[in-house]
């Protein structure tokens, strides 16, 4: 197949199939990575903006480094120094960064939906990096290459994502991503942090109140961050109470899997999330994540550029 899409906004648009290819890509581009000289000359003269409205450090950082692996020209843009501050709006700062040339576009935003709307208005490809609570299709697409490096293969495998569902843009983009290709979710919660009718966006989605319940049948722990910042009511008793219901430590995994993995999208608030002893543990694999996000982006972004998979990178 080849991949047909001037954009990536969003998993819940993807196909199975689509998203397989793009992991099928990522290895080829992670193994460029482990040469000693890791850049290919597959984006020379393309030029890569991000355009980032929130703070980033793994996200924003990971694209600049994927696009100056594959030879793109790379600007970096934040809101507080766009013209954005002067008044002008999302819409006119796409075409104006359009009209000097601009191939890609990566954006962050805090609205839902600004990514489609900035990729319906202009002709350059965009790049969802995250809007509002909405999805975070790289992240998505990144944690799904990590789980496949380890576990092999989705159908029937057990996923359990714990923590503030409502506010996560990363849960609905691996809830989308991961169901559409054979995996289970259970989604780990307080009432109050699971968003209306969340079970409903894939197939097999379960909704359990007490990690307690179900641990000993989950093959992948995904813990999110608690996001204070995002919260506009009283969602949870305190820090202290979140933690010692929800917050992940050895002793909830007492049941666990022997070869169970574990990760987190970052930034790790540890002793609330997560305990550091879980977090620096052989399970794991917030590291990983990290490194295998820049592979993944190498690979949508020469995709969007019109690369197919059957390149050769030597």
């Amino acid at each position: 197949m080849s991949f047909k899409r001037k954009d990536l906004l969003s998993l819940e648009e993807l196909s199975g199939e689509e998203i397989n290819y793009i992991l099928t890509l990522s290895e080829s581009f992670k193994e460029v990575l482990s040469r000693p000289i890791k850049k290919v000359p597959t984006l020379r003269g393309k030029t890569l903006v991000n355009l980032f409205f929130e703070p980033s450090t793994r996200t924003r950082t990971s694209f600049e480094i994927a696009g100056k692996r594959l030879s793109a020209d790379i600007i970096n843009i934040s809101g507080s120094t766009s013209s954005i501050v002067k008044g002008e709006s999302l819409i006119d700062t796409g075409k104006t960064i359009e009209a000097l040339n601009a191939d890609i576009i990566v954006i962050r935003h805090s609205l839902p939906g600004a990514a489609h709307r900035l990729a319906h208005t202009i002709n350059a490809s965009v790049i969802n990096a995250g809007d509002g609570s909405h999805e975070h299709p790289t992240q998505g697409l990144l944690d799904i290459f990590t789980i496949k490096e380890n576990k092999k293969n989705f159908e029937g495998l057990n996923v359990c994502i714990v923590g503030d569902i409502r506010h996560s843009r990363v849960a609905r983009s691996n809830i989308w991503g991961l169901t559409k290709l054979g995996a289970n979710i259970t989604i780990v919660a307080p009432p109050t942090l699971l968003p209306p009718g969340i079970e409903y966006l894939g197939k097999g989605i379960k909704i359990a109140y007490k990690l307690e319940d179900c641990i000993e049948d989950i093959d992948v722990l995904y813990i999110l961050r608690i996001q204070l910042e995002r919260q506009k009511g009283f969602f949870i008793p305190s820090i202290r109470e979140y933690s010692r219901l929800f917050g992940i430590n050895k002793n909830k995994l007492k049941r666990a899997k022997k070869d169970l993995i574990i990760m987190h999208p970052g930034p790790i608030n540890r002793e609330i999330e997560i305990s550091s002893e879980i977090a620096d543990s052989k399970h794991s694999l917030i590291l990983d994540q990290v490194s295998n996000g820049i592979a993944v982006r190498m690979a949508i972004l020469y995709l969007l550029a019109g690369g197919t998979a059957d390149a050769d990178f030597n």
